[in-house]
């Protein structure tokens, strides 16, 4: 049987799991409706977090598909994917056009010379303009240096959730099989006798976990063949050579694996009983054969460190505590979390390095749900020196907006040092696109919304260290810090509203130190939240006045990691997300500023 290896990819929201999930639909792989989607924060938020595996037959041909995720943030899932296909399929809004992601992804591809098949997807759109989109990826593909031959790729246009696909607009269609067909024609097969042949070769781009089974390593298999029970040599991205024995092998169908006894060149496996494999290293037959070309991923841009939880509340709702509990947990997250980089030599706190504010509160909220309890400091940007000069990260940032909002957005955006690139106008909405440090963009996304009334849309991709761009100012929000431990009142909470917004509702535990809103003024401000009404027998005017709350704004773990000051700890629990000073009285902050 013939094997083709394909990726979707995309910017994110532009339909790749709804056309993964409808193709696995149409070719009978999946006939109990269960979504590539399969992680409780992905069906949540309804993104892909982590990059996943299926295949589907199709014509006496086995098509591996790999579904990616299209965040920004998670483009190191995107990154090492691509390395083991053989083409991808380059999905686009029919009303949204390219966006930063979808740059990114490609710009990717194009390097490896993988050659595209462009899918226009989401046609059944009203405000869709296919033709136009279809010339702005041509355009972008001319902007990021395609070969001729890259530049002459196949056009399909697509509607995954109505589940149909036609190579041109007038043709008429209801399934999905003239995409395969497509890729069934564009597409060189993976699979070759000469290749199998050969000594194996295999190479891990993906990992997994299973409790019986322990890490298992998803490989592209590029020569020979793999089989149960056999011998293997692995060599490491520093040249060292050890020895494995494979244990179990399985392949996918659909979402499903497959057990098998062996596996043949061009197809993607999961290999079991290498317990120490990592990614980018070389599965070989014998230890002289030379290595595949190892997989670079892009570096980390923030840091956080990542502490005991010491609060008054410690230990209430948490289960794993201890920071030996706490330091097993995150060296298991690295054994899959590629994007992720940790510093374990301070003992007291673990200093962990991510792609951005949504990768690291994905990790928080994982460990949430696991029932551990911990706390992390603010994020900082990491500053680096290359040759003599300081250097940070930037970001693209893409922003759709309606022409009237355009001023209030340039002007905040041009405060935090971004510089605008390009602006372009179409129908009321206006696209800017701006150069921007990641420091600056850190807190910004809430006020954007504020400033847009949320009609706005911003997205980002990380586009390299450049010159440290000096002294951002910020609108610093001071904090309500509370000056006794209790429950709080709404009478109390009441008289505070006034003064800024209020993180917590009434008869919410809190203690001395625990941030419970912020002060507008943008001076930290001592609150006593548990002072009662002082009761007289006495009726007075004014003194039965009704008590009106405005609803709490409630924190969010990435509403929080973008609102805290530096002096301040996040603390996180199954249950509970506050926010804290780091010296909890107020005694020890004045001796600390000092």
């Amino acid at each position: 049987m013939e094997i083709r290896n394909i990726a979707i990819i995309a910017h994110v929201d532009h339909g790749k799991t709804t056309l993964t999930d409808a193709l696995m639909k149409q070719t009978g792989m999946n006939d109990s409706g269960a979504s590539m989607d399969s992680n409780d924060l992905e069906k949540e938020r309804g993104i892909t977090i982590y990059s996943k595996n299926t295949s589907v037959f199709y014509r006496d041909t086995k098509i591996n598909i790999v579904d990616t995720p299209g965040h920004a943030d998670f483009s190191s899932e995107v990154e090492r994917i691509l390395r083991s296909i053989d083409c991808v399929l380059l999905l686009v809004d029919a009303q949204e056009g390219p966006m930063p992601q979808t740059k990114f992804v490609l710009k990717k591809s194009l390097e490896l010379g993988l050659k595209p098949i462009v899918v226009i997807n989401k046609i059944d759109k009203p405000a869709a303009r296919s033709e136009a989109v279809a010339e702005m990826v041509y355009e972008l593909f001319l902007d990021l240096g395609a070969t001729d031959e890259q530049l002459d790729f196949p056009v399909i246009y697509a509607a995954a959730k109505q589940g149909f696909a036609k190579r041109k607009l007038e043709d008429e269609s209801d399934s999905l099989f003239p995409l395969l067909d497509l890729v069934l024609e564009h597409v060189y097969p993976s699979s070759d006798p000469v290749l199998e042949g050969k000594q194996l070769l295999a190479q891990p781009f993906n990992l997994a976990y299973d409790n019986f089974l322990g890490r298992l390593a998803i490989c592209r298999v590029y020569e020979g063949k793999i089989k149960v029970g056999q011998t293997v040599y692995v060599e490491n991205l520093n040249g060292q050579t050890r020895q494995g024995k494979t244990t179990k092998l399985f392949t996918f169908k659909g979402i499903g694996r497959q057990e098998v006894a062996e596996a043949v060149a061009g197809d993607i496996v999961m290999v079991a009983g290498l317990p120490d494999i990592y990614i980018g290293e070389t599965i070989a037959e014998v230890p002289e054969q030379s290595p595949l070309p190892a997989i670079k991923i892009d570096e980390p841009t923030i840091s956080l460190s990542f502490l005991v939880n010491n609060s008054p509340f410690a230990g209430k709702e948490g289960k794993y505590v201890t920071n030996r509990q706490i330091k097993e947990r995150l060296e298991k997250e690295l054994e899959v979390n590629v994007g992720l980089k940790i510093d374990f030599s301070d003992m007291n706190s673990y200093k962990v390095f991510g792609r951005g504010e949504l990768h690291i509160a994905i990790l928080l909220e994982n460990l949430r749900r696991e029932n551990f309890e911990l706390q992390v400091s603010q994020p900082q940007v990491i500053i680096r020196e290359e040759n003599g000069e300081k250097q940070e990260p930037y970001e693209e940032v893409t922003i759709d907006i309606p022409e009237a909002q355009t001023g209030v957005v340039m002007e905040k955006i041009s405060k935090r040092k971004g510089r605008l690139v390009d602006m372009k106008n179409h129908n009321g909405q206006a696209r800017l696109i701006f150069d921007m440090p990641t420091r600056g963009l850190l807190g910004y996304r809430n006020e954007f919304v504020v400033d847009t009334r949320g009609e706005g849309i911003l997205c980002t991709h990380f586009s390299g260290f450049k010159t440290y761009a000096g002294e951002i100012e910020k609108n610093r929000l001071g904090s309500m810090v509370s000056m006794a431990t209790g429950k709080a009142l709404a009478f109390s909470l009441w008289n505070l509203q006034d003064r800024g917004a209020i993180y917590i509702s009434p008869n919410t535990e809190v203690y001395e130190g625990m941030v419970i809103g912020n002060a507008a003024k943008g001076n930290d401000m001592n609150v006593n939240p548990i002072k009662g009404k002082q009761l007289t027998n006495v009726r007075a005017s004014g003194s039965d006045e009704a008590i009106l709350l405005t609803p709490p704004l409630e924190l969010t773990l990435e509403r929080a990691l973008s609102i805290m000051n530096e002096d301040e700890y996040l603390e996180i629990t199954p249950k509970s997300i506050r926010l804290r000073k780091m010296f909890l009285t107020e005694n020890d902050r004045v001796r600390a500023k000092r």
